[in-house]
């Protein structure tokens, strides 16, 4: 597949040295649909510093404080995340609770409830703490132990592990998780960050890729790629994933920036 990136996506200012990347989580949000599995997407505003203008799932990078050991939660703890990220257990909390709440920021869903067995149902009341914790006034764990909150590991799954190129000036460690869409909640677009949010069955989104209707990076277009080969919710939450860190080169052909990932023809060589 061609994976060409848009004009000035990749600066002409690199790093003589590759730049250290920073722990990030993203979260695909999923529910079942008339076609089919759909997946929440969101524009990203064209100022973005980093992947403006292109389609992505809500993430974004982890605070220091999202590595609060105080923080009430319910499922696999840090050291099971660890084993399956491949890394120590401290960042493994400090990501799940990252992916907890930038998706949460940044869509208004909250994967948290009042017990270990149950799921906010309207986020609505809590519009002001979403601001807060935008703006970094307040931690996650400030937030939910304020309200009396369970953060909830179990409804999310592990998925994959992306490696943002070496030849970029800013970088990423993103794991993936993929969680259902909890029953009484609404993801939207009140969010600084995007242009538009919108459900799609990852069939679509690819569509719209391969026409030009939007700009996919290479994990968003490959995690697309593979949950289009479900055809339930259910059988998506339940897969079995091996998970390996992916890390893309860029090679420049014709004037234009690529993205080949290893196996394709040119990674070697790049």
């Amino acid at each position: 597949m061609d994976r060409s990136l848009p004009a000035g996506f990749v600066p002409e200012d690199r790093p003589d040295k590759p730049v250290r990347p920073k722990d990030a989580a993203t979260v695909m949000l999923l529910r079942d649909g008339p076609a089919g599995p759909e997946v929440f997407l969101q524009r990203r505003v064209k100022s973005m510093a980093f992947a403006g203008g292109m389609t992505v799932f809500p993430g974004g990078g982890v605070d220091p404080r999202d590595a609060d050991a105080s923080i009430a939660w319910s499922g696999p703890g840090p050291e099971w995340w660890a084993q399956r990220f491949g890394c120590t257990p401290e960042v493994a909390r400090a990501l799940v609770c990252a992916a907890v709440r930038e998706t949460f920021e940044e869509s208004g869903v909250l994967l948290a409830g009042p017990d270990s067995t149950t799921v906010v149902e309207d986020t609505g009341g809590y519009s002001d703490a979403r601001r807060a914790l935008v703006t970094r006034e307040i931690s996650l764990a400030g937030f939910l132990a304020e309200e009396g909150l369970v953060l909830r590991a179990d409804l999310l799954r592990p998925w994959a592990n992306w490696l943002t190129p070496e030849q970029e000036p800013r970088r990423y460690d993103t794991r993936f998780f993929l969680a259902a869409m909890p029953a009484g909640q609404r993801a939207d677009a009140v969010t600084t960050e995007a242009a538009e949010a919108y459900w799609a069955t990852p069939e679509q989104a690819l569509t719209d890729f391969r026409e030009g209707r939007c700009h996919l990076l290479p994990p968003t277009e490959v995690t697309l790629t593979e949950l289009a080969g479900f055809d339930a919710l259910d059988a998506a939450l339940t897969a079995e994933r091996t998970l390996t860190k992916i890390m893309p080169k860029l090679i420049e052909r014709d004037g234009r920036w690529h993205a080949v990932l290893p196996g394709e023809p040119g990674f070697e060589e790049a």
